[in-house]
């Protein structure tokens, strides 16, 4: 009885500091484990993105107000609203959502496999090797922008291999990724700045460009496929949410848990990878998000694990304040995004040093 006493009172809500959750039995009697603040907040992130989508919409030299922006993507606008808002600004911000997201996502995966905050695709270097690949294809070969897309992606995910295997001694250890992906991004950043110097004006200027990070003129050809990816993706990843959060506590508890440790760690690398490169060939490396969104989500829900989805929603939640602040906050000088999360992202990784150093992680 001593011990169903104690049994019950370390797992009351009264003697937990841990956020409170819930267990749901599905029809098919699959349980579940819900959080209420981590539904909370991710319900209030997703309502934030719906709203900054509005007002990013409508913003620009021809302003229209939220309402008309509601009342046209409806189908009651007038024409002249629906040709600015579907055809010139709608694709635009969709492609920010989804750039956000997927870079968000992408950033929790590689923290929670690397058991690191400082596990991002912009310190582990994928997003050089993107950047790599799509200043060969515009500066050696004058590729269009499919063909760009396509080396950006290719970039990505030959650096994302070569990372991992040269990482790799039986198993992944979290500050071997990183400073291995360091080592890459370096070398990258050389063979960058050496591609540059063989570049004419014209190659040189298309790649600063593509290198800033930018929204600008995005249209449904860059929609379609970030959006395939991430329907493709996303589900694929949070199927393995779980597997995820036991892998978070160690391979060897995972593998007695029943985790195929290395099978899943490679599968989740990849979609992140594949993730990266997606978003990279839509925007161009956009900086931080992938680094800043999981943390401040898990800050935010104040919950374990990776939590996927809400750092997805943050990183949505990011860009686009990103975006309207380029737009906005600098008069009539818009600022390519890149810049602006650049800006942000660099005090941000700053102040997550500082933190880690003062609690004797690094």
């Amino acid at each position: 009885m001593k011990g169903a006493k104690a049994l019950k009172g370390s797992t009351g809500s009264k003697g937990s500091k841990g956020p409170k959750s819930r267990g749901v039995r599905t029809p098919g009697g699959i349980s579940l484990r819900v959080e209420p603040r981590a539904v909370a907040v991710g319900l209030l992130l997703l309502v934030a993105a719906l709203v900054l989508a509005v007002l990013l919409i409508g913003t620009g030299d021809f302003e229209i107000a939220p309402l008309d922006v509601v009342r046209t993507l409806a189908g009651n606008g007038t024409p002249a609203h629906d040709f600015v808002i579907n055809d010139l600004r709608l694709p635009r911000v969709i492609v920010a959502l989804l750039v956000g997201a997927a870079l968000g996502m992408a950033g929790g995966i590689f923290q929670s496999v690397s058991r690191n905050p400082l596990g991002s695709p912009d310190l582990l270097g994928f997003g050089y090797g993107s950047a790599v690949g799509a200043l060969v294809v515009i500066i050696l070969f004058k590729g269009d922008a499919s063909a760009v897309a396509t080396g950006a992606i290719v970039g990505g995910v030959l650096t994302g291999a070569v990372v991992y295997l040269l990482a790799y001694k039986q198993g992944i250890q979290g500050y071997r990724l990183v400073l291995v992906g360091i080592g890459a991004s370096a070398m990258l950043v050389a063979v960058i700045q050496y591609l540059l110097t063989k570049a004419q004006l014209v190659e040189a200027s298309r790649a600063m460009v593509w290198l800033t990070g930018s929204l600008a003129g995005r249209d449904w050809a860059q929609v379609w496929p970030l959006l395939v990816t991430c329907l493709v993706v996303f589900p694929l990843v949070l199927g393995q949410g779980r597997a995820l959060r036991m892998m978070e506590m160690g391979d060897d508890a995972a593998y007695a848990l029943g985790v195929r440790v290395e099978r899943t760690r490679i599968l989740l690398m990849l979609a992140a990878i594949v993730l990266t490169t997606a978003a990279s060939a839509a925007a161009g490396p956009i900086s931080f998000v992938a680094l800043a969104a999981p943390q401040l989500a898990r800050r935010l829900t104040r919950s374990p694990g990776s939590n996927l989805l809400s750092g997805a929603l943050m990183g949505a939640v990011l860009l686009l304040l990103s975006d309207w602040a380029s737009q906005r906050a600098f008069g009539s000088d818009q600022l390519p995004v890149g810049v602006v999360t650049g800006l942000v992202g660099g005090v941000y990784l700053l102040w997550l040093l500082v933190t880690e150093r003062k609690a004797g992680r690094i």
